[in-house]
C-alpha cells in the first residue's frame, strides 16, 4: 500500500494511477473498519478523514481528465457517517507529501523504470516534470 505524492498525480504512470485509486479504497474500508495496519500508510490516521477525501477526489479527477470512469461511491460508502472539510490542496497531507517524500516517491517510480515495470513513454513525462529538479534517470541505458 502507498499514497503517491499529491504531486506526482498529473504524471503518475496509468498503472500506478489506477491502483492509487484501489489503494484509496482500501484504505477507506481499513479505516471504516477499524483495521488501518500497514507501514506506508498507517500515517493517515494523523490526519482528519477530510484529507483522504480531498486526495481520493484528486485521484478520481485525474482519471476522469485522462477518461477512465471512477465510481466514487465505491470510495465514499466506507467513510459516509464522517463529516468531510474542505482541505486546500496545499495543506493536504502536510507534514508527510512535502519536498522529501515527493523524492522518495520519485525514487520508487525511477526504480520501477530501470527495472521495465513503467513504459517509457509514461517515465519521460515524469522526467520532463523532474527529473533535472532531482536529477533522476533520464531513460537511457547506462545512463
Amino acid at each position: 500500500m502507498r499514497l503517491w505524492s499529491k504531486d506526482l498525480l498529473p504524471v503518475l504512470p496509468t498503472m500506478q494511477l489506477k491502483g492509487q485509486w484501489r489503494e484509496c479504497c482500501l484504505i477507506a474500508k481499513a479505516l471504516h473498519d477499524g483495521n488501518l495496519n500497514h507501514i506506508l500508510v498507517n500515517r493517515v490516521k494523523e490526519y482528519d478523514i477530510s484529507h483522504l477525501w480531498a486526495y481520493s477526489v484528486m485521484v478520481c479527477d485525474e482519471m476522469k481528465r485522462r477518461g477512465y470512469n471512477v465510481n466514487f461511491s465505491r470510495f465514499a460508502n466506507h467513510i459516509q457517517h464522517v463529516i468531510i472539510k474542505p482541505v486546500k490542496a496545499s495543506e493536504l497531507f502536510d507534514g508527510w507529501h512535502n519536498d522529501r517524500y515527493l523524492r522518495q516517491c520519485l525514487y520508487n517510480l525511477e526504480e520501477k523504470a530501470i527495472c521495465g515495470g513503467i513504459p517509457a513513454d509514461e517515465w519521460q513525462k515524469i522526467y520532463d516534470v523532474y527529473g533535472k529538479k532531482i536529477d533522476l534517470w533520464n531513460g537511457k541505458e547506462g545512463e
